[in-house]
Parts: structure tokens; sequence; C-alpha cells
């Protein structure tokens, strides 16, 4: 219980500090995700969802991210609390949700086929309700051996393709393994490592959009 009282808190301050207000006429996204989302080890600015905005306003959108991550979140406590958080984020109806979850699961050796079905699970209930999905897909590490690998790193693709979704393969692309853009860690990345990730991801976001809105 009281895990569960701490990680609900989270998600309140996070969404509290990353929601403000917005107009009617401003995009939502849901950066639903764990501490690659939330910004773990960064100051206030330098996170994901804070730098993606600044990066999309500056491409002309007039876009608002909400911050869904929780740092240590696995594919289960994403799917366990992914009613809430949207009903949180534009009255239950972003325009786009970047679904970034599964780093944790890959990081504990949990069973691919259970986080397989949390994402399939994830991916059923935004399709239902019309959502728009952006999937943000993880590699598993390599000690994990080869079959671990394949059968985790295949979820992503799979799941865009089951769903008609896009797919960003990995998130951590150009930042994964390079201490020079990593925290002391060397599993979350530095602000320098957030822009990478943003100028490569960006572009995949505004294309989302862009079929989004068609």
């Amino acid at each position: 219980m009281k895990f569960l009282t701490k990680i609900t808190m989270q998600v309140m301050v996070f969404l509290s500090v990353s929601m403000g207000a917005y107009s009617d006429d401003e995009t939502v996204i849901l950066a639903f995700g764990d501490s690659l989302t939330a910004g773990y080890g960064l100051p206030p600015g330098d996170g994901f969802t804070e730098k993606l905005q600044v990066w999309l306003n500056a491409q002309g959108k007039a876009v608002k991210v909400i911050n869904g991550g929780v740092s240590g979140d696995t594919s289960s406590g994403g799917r366990s609390r992914l009613d809430w958080v949207l009903s949180a984020a534009n009255g239950g109806k972003p325009h786009l949700v970047i679904l970034e979850l599964g780093a944790n699961d890959g990081l504990r050796g949990i069973d691919p086929a259970i986080t397989r079905k949390n994402i399939d699970a994830m991916m059923a209930k935004l399709t239902t309700k019309n959502i728009p999905v952006l999937i943000a897909g993880m590699r598993a590490p390599p000690n994990l051996g080869p079959d671990y690998m394949a059968n985790f790193n295949s979820i992503f693709p799979d799941m865009a393709a089951k769903y008609g979704a896009m797919l960003y393969p990995f998130f951590l692309e150009g930042v994964a393994a390079d201490p020079a853009f990593n925290q002391a860690d060397g599993i979350h990345p530095t602000a320098e490592g957030v822009d990478i990730i943003i100028s490569k991801l960006g572009p995949v976001v505004l294309s989302a959009l862009e079929q989004a809105n068609e």
C-alpha cells in the first residue's frame, strides 16, 4: 500500500507540473512511460517532455507535452495506471500518446511474454479510444542472451504492426551505452543525451501529429 501511494503521489506531481493550463487550440501529447520519460536525475527544464515541448514549439506547433512518466515503472505498472493518467490529459483524449515502457522489464529480466501482454493491453485500450499512439521501442540488455533479446525486441514492432501505430524503434538511439551522454548510472541520459533523443525523435513526433490530424 505504501508503494502504491508513493507511485500515485509521484504521478500526481508530474501531472500537476506538466499539465498547467492549455488552450482549446493547443495540441496535447501524453508521454507515458518510466524514468526516461519522467526526466530522472535531471533539473527542471532538462527532461524529455520539457525539451520535446520546446522543440515542437520551435517548429511552430502549439503543443503541450504532459509528463506521464514514473521512475522505476514496468509495463505492468503502466498498464495499471493508464486509465487515470489518461483522465487527466485533455479530458481523457490527448491528441497523441507516446508510449515508452519496457526498459525496466528488460533490466529486471521479466518474461517478455508478460511485457508483450501489457503493451498489447495498453495499445488495445488506446485504439478503442481512438487515440493515436507513437510507440517508443526498447531493446533488451545483451547480457540476457539472444533468445531473450529476440523475444523482447520483437514486441514493439509487432505491436506497431498489429495496431497500425507509428514506431520509433529505440528510444535511446544514439545515447545508449555512450558514457558521454549518460549519467553516472550508465542508464539515464544527461541533458546532452536528451538533446540527442529529441533531435532524432522530434521529427517522428511531428509526423505522428500530422498523421493524427489527417
